[in-house]
């Protein structure tokens, strides 16, 4: 029927908010120009993975065309406790020299059997709430359970001995920190010096320069290379607007491999100059990048080893001769952190890396996405609290589509005057609803009201609410931040349950009896919302749409708190100015909720 158009438009649109984001957030990663597409290349479960075994020793020759070596892992005991991770961590941490690496972002270590860094925590994020509790830890030794680490070095072309995972280096120093890099040194006693300089910024940025002084008789041909080894597939959140796996800039188009994906394809390879490769969470990320100037292939790979799964990102350059008496240096950078849009953006431009700012996912609707970031940013550095920027935030977006939606009201407001007409043509003609639908076009057209009028504002706000939403989900500035009262942390579901009476029974309800107070507030504020439209004119649609906001408590019970209250408040604002003007229109109060 005619008069419940924007009812259903607006069911429609909820839908669209809990199942469609896939179509409106896929990255926007323009295309390359022609001649300047990367090369891609995928192996199939049928075909060899093509990802030889790690070096047993420093030396071992790679066959043409040379490919990063694989990473060799050990065979699991079981499923540890988060307990006996740290424990073994701590063990594997205490068998070998190492260089401590302290700043004020990181802490760590490098490996000096093998020279990588496969130890490393954030400084200013914690595991929980409670300031005392572990630091986030990033990367993982190799030997431990869940294994994450980066490496660096040479591929042979010529069969040189090169360093190796087992290789032990020397360090200039014990500890690398933002004033003093360390350097590690090895050779391979055939002429080859090799050398590896750590640095490291104020905040997750490590630059590697790797360099190699021939002072042998004969010229030396080596690829550079570094990769990020990860051992076990680590828990997603599984929301299909976020990515959580493999991803890396090629060509300036980025690429996206879940974690199921790899495993079907085995191996995806690229070729182009600069970009970066890494590995993402929803909030910290891992990414090699590679010398922006210099051409290389770069891989995403996967195999199976004891039962275990392993992922692997490399790189591997355009070789380098080295001629006898010369020098060769490539000079990489690896990045290890939360990912913090300023953090993220600065890198993009301060560095030149292309288009590293797509390690946030920003989704279509960037250009509406980052501004809406950084307001909320700027709101929160004043009032000191995200929940109250994001209120903040939602009322300044209402001020401004204001002129739209007050239009959309308006229309809405004088259906809903017209509703007890209406509902005498609906008595007066019953079941013929072809004259049924005569008489209310005529009804429409006698008092100037168009059904379809309200519907062209809040098509034109849905980018923004979307990208509102968006932002919401995938800041990190959102984790572990409080509201006021219960929500300690807006970016975990509201912790408390009706069906315990929030707290005062000694019972932990099932996740989906979890149904919080700031849910119910936004069933509620849904309900009375849905009762200023206008009602549908058939009896089913009118049950169905009692029942939506008890389904959407239920629903987004479990979302983040600070979702959760968005959408509550955003409901309110609009039944607030939905109500003013049917006031102004003579519409009492009795019948705007009927």
């Amino acid at each position: 029927m005619i008069d419940n158009k924007n009812i259903v438009l607006a069911v429609v649109l909820s839908i669209i908010i809990l199942v469609g984001f896939d179509m409106f957030f896929a990255k926007d990663s323009p295309a390359p120009p022609p001649g300047d597409q990367p090369r891609t290349e995928q192996t199939t479960p049928g075909q060899a993975p093509g990802i030889p075994a790690a070096p047993s020793k420093p030396g071992t020759a790679v066959s043409s065309p040379p490919e990063v070596p694989g990473a060799a892992i050990p065979s699991a005991p079981g499923v540890p406790s988060a307990g006996e991770l740290r424990s073994a961590r701590k063990a594997i941490l205490e068998k070998g020299p190492r260089v401590a690496i302290s700043t004020p972002s990181l802490h760590g270590s490098i490996n000096l059997t093998g020279g990588g860094i496969d130890d490393l925590s954030l400084v200013r994020y914690r595991e929980t709430l409670d300031p005392t509790s572990p630091e986030i830890v990033l990367l993982i030794p190799k030997d431990a359970e869940k294994a994450y680490y980066a490496e660096f070095g040479w591929v042979a072309g010529d069969g040189q001995p090169v360093p190796g995972p087992e290789t032990p280096w020397r360090a200039s120093r014990g500890t690398l920190s933002l004033e003093n890099p360390v350097t590690l040194t090895w050779d391979n006693g055939q002429g080859l010096k090799f050398s590896r300089t750590y640095a490291v910024d104020e905040n997750f940025m490590f630059t590697v320069s790797q360099k190699v002084v021939n002072t042998g008789a004969k010229p030396a041909t080596l690829y550079p290379y570094g990769l990020l080894s990860r051992r076990g597939t680590p828990e997603v959140t599984g929301f299909y607007i976020l990515h959580e796996g493999l991803m890396g800039v090629f060509g300036g188009t980025l690429e996206e491999i879940d974690y199921d994906e790899i495993q079907d394809q085995v191996q995806v390879k690229k070729t182009a100059q600069g970009g970066w490769i890494g590995i993402t969470d929803k909030y910290w990320l891992a990414a090699l990048v590679p010398d922006q100037k210099v051409k290389g292939n770069s891989r995403f790979t996967y195999r199976k080893e004891s039962g275990d799964d392993l992922y692997q990102v490399d790189y591997l350059s355009d070789p380098l001769t080295v001629a006898p008496g010369g020098t060769v240096e490539s000079r990489n950078r690896l990045f290890t952190g939360a990912k913090e849009v300023t953090i993220i953006d600065a890198y993009n431009e301060d560095l030149g890396i292309d288009r590293f700012d797509l390690a946030i996912d920003f989704g279509w609707f960037y250009f509406l996405t980052k501004p809406i970031f950084y307001a909320l940013l700027y709101i929160n550095e004043v009032v000191l609290n995200f929940g109250l920027s994001i209120l903040l935030l939602t009322v300044a977006i209402k001020i401004v589509f204001f002129p739209l939606a007050n239009k959309s009201y308006t229309s809405m407001s004088k259906m809903k005057k017209l509703q007890p007409e209406v509902n005498k043509l609906r008595e007066r003609f019953g079941d013929d609803k072809t004259k049924l639908n005569e008489e209310m076009m005529a009804l429409y057209k006698r008092e100037n009201a168009n059904p379809a009028s309200g519907c062209l504002p809040i098509l034109i706000q849905i980018p923004v609410f979307f990208a509102l939403y968006k932002v919401l989900f995938v800041n990190i500035e959102m984790r572990h931040a409080p509201f006021f009262g219960w929500i300690k942390d807006l970016s975990v579901a509201d912790p408390t349950s009706v069906f315990n009476l929030f707290g005062m029974i000694p019972w932990t309800p099932p996740d989906f009896l979890m149904v919080g107070v700031w849910p119910l507030i936004m069933g509620a504020s849904m309900y009375l919302q849905q009762k200023l439209n206008p009602q549908p004119s058939d009896p089913m649609q009118a049950k169905i749409f009692q029942f939506l906001p008890i389904i959407f408590t239920f629903l987004l019970a479990r979302f983040p708190a600070g979702l959760v209250i968005y959408w509550a408040w955003n409901n309110i604002l609009s039944m607030a100015q939905q109500w003013v003007i049917m006031r102004r229109m003579g519409i009492t109060g009795k019948q705007a909720l009927k």
